[in-house]
């Protein structure tokens, strides 16, 4: 992902020529391997490894590595003017963080809401980054298509994630199946980006990168 931005005229190895020194490197290893522990952690936690309802779980490796991890890598993407990859990293970095707050926040009655509606509210959190991971997956379709099936699984796993909230009983539980479903989907695309580490880790330690894909786009 770190010759995304080049210029049509402007190649790979000249972008490679033009970092050096300090602020030279692939922040992605560092990007995805916070990506991955915060879908794991979440993963895990949707699937059942800690009592149901138990939202708070995973919030110390979302909130401290993930998003905290994810938004030091757009800052890193930034400075090297790598804009498309740190686009994806502080989207989501922002999703993750957006998430903690509203956990934290529902927890400790932060935004005042009620408790008739706290459902309405996951819900417009679960439907909004729905729709800005799509928006994503769209707008990059040019990047290798293993970072395409990422994207897309986020996209099921959110909407999985919805409709379990919009399934709720009447004594307001959400649909376990369907957030059990949403977990084991967490988990495939954490497999995912552990696959998209080690080709970016690869690369970084003199080795060729695993195969990507080819863009759906081009």
């Amino acid at each position: 992902m770190t010759t995304v931005d080049a210029t049509p005229g402007e190649s790979a190895s000249t972008q490679e020529t033009a970092l050096i020194g300090p602020l030279a490197g692939d922040p992605s290893i560092f990007g995805l391997a916070s990506f991955i522990a915060g879908s794991v952690a979440l993963g895990l936690a949707l699937v059942g490894v800690v009592p149901a309802g138990v939202l708070g779980a995973p919030l110390a490796i979302i909130l401290a590595a993930t998003a905290l991890g994810l938004l030091m890598a757009t800052a890193w993407c930034a400075i090297l003017g790598q804009s498309a990859v740190a686009a994806v990293f502080g989207i989501f970095g922002t999703f993750w963080l957006s998430y903690a707050v509203l956990v934290l926040g529902l927890d400790h009655n932060w935004f005042a809401i009620t408790v008739t509606a706290v459902l309405a509210t996951v819900r417009l959190f679960l439907l909004t980054w729905l729709i800005i991971i799509v928006m994503l997956t769209l707008a990059t379709l040019r990047l290798p298509s293993a970072f395409t099936g990422v994207f897309a699984l986020v996209d099921l796993a959110l909407l999985l994630l919805l409709l379990a909230f919009e399934q709720t009983s009447a004594a307001g539980v959400p649909s376990s199946g369907l957030l059990k479903a949403g977990g084991y989907v967490v988990l495939v695309f954490a497999a995912l980006g552990v696959y998209l580490f080690f080709s970016a880790s690869q690369a970084g330690t003199g080795g060729k990168p695993l195969p990507l894909g080819r863009p759906l786009m081009r």
